[in-house]
């Protein structure tokens, strides 16, 4: 199969393309990062270069198509308790907040999901604060959405390989949350029924999702255009309930993009949290 290089008008057709259906800013010379994520497309949709799936894609003549280029174009990598102090400061400083204030429930969104490592590190999290202070947080609620179908699914199933679960998850949290199978590690029961997933665009309505007292929107944004996450920013502040948190990436910003928040610092890190 051919990897010739795709034309500038193809090139600049794809890129109005993904960030109008899914919010992806590419770059000028990203070139290579289409081939390379599309290319294990070729196979599946019998064309012979990733032009020709761009140009089908464009005409409309697969079922699909569009779907699967999306999901490839976006699917990032993803971890267990990325960066650590998100978590520390949910189980030092707003856990103890709501078990203070005696929420009767306390809801999360982990937003571009991804396979779920966040979602579930999150209630992994719950666990332990639980552990400490019985009795406290005891209905707590996570929703992870990612724009992809598939990887969705994979959230759901709550079962990874031991590659997955060696990244940035620690033998001890392996073995006290999850069971073994053959080369695979299933989750618990209790830490997976904290979690939901569906699947959602970054770009839709929120309105159907509710509010929220916690938002994890981490190394998303920067994919956005300035417009963009000025509008999921001010979306997401509307989704949140009166002092609660929004996380975002250790390299991202709010800066320019809202007023809507103050910066919390913590040692290490911050956090967000609504006006």
């Amino acid at each position: 199969m051919s990897s010739a290089p795709l034309d500038p008008q193809d090139y600049e057709d794809f890129r109005v393309f993904l960030e109008q259906s899914c919010g992806l800013v590419l770059g000028e010379n990203k070139h290579y990062l289409v081939t390379s994520r599309l290319s294990r497309l070729m196979g599946e949709f019998s064309v012979n270069s990733v032009a020709e799936l761009l140009h089908l894609r464009k005409a409309g003549g697969r079922s699909g198509l569009r779907e699967r280029v999306i999901e490839a174009m976006t699917t990032k990598e993803t971890y267990w308790f990325r960066d650590v102090f998100p978590f520390d400061i949910l189980k030092n400083q707003i856990f103890p907040e709501q078990a203070k204030a005696g929420a009767n429930l306390l809801k999360i969104w982990s937003a571009a999901c991804s396979s779920g490592q966040e979602a579930y590190s999150i209630s992994m999290a719950v666990s332990e604060f639980q552990q400490a202070r019985p009795g406290t947080l005891k209905n707590v609620q996570i929703t992870g959405t990612d724009i992809s179908a598939a990887i969705v699914s994979d959230a759901r199933a709550g079962r990874y390989d031991s590659l997955a679960i060696a990244r940035g998850l620690s033998p001890e949290r392996r073995d006290r949350f999850f069971t073994r199978d053959g080369e695979h590690w299933t989750l618990r029961p209790e830490i997976k029924a904290r979690a939901s997933f569906r699947e959602f665009n970054l770009l839709d309505s929120y309105t159907l999702l509710g509010r929220f007292d916690v938002i994890f929107c981490r190394n998303v944004l920067i994919y956005f255009s300035a417009e963009n996450k000025r509008d999921i920013l001010a979306r997401m502040a509307q989704s949140l309930n009166p002092g609660g948190y929004l996380f975002l990436g250790a390299s991202e910003s709010m800066a320019n993009y809202s007023n809507a928040f103050e910066m919390v610092r913590s040692n290490p890190g911050v956090v967000y949290r609504k006006r």
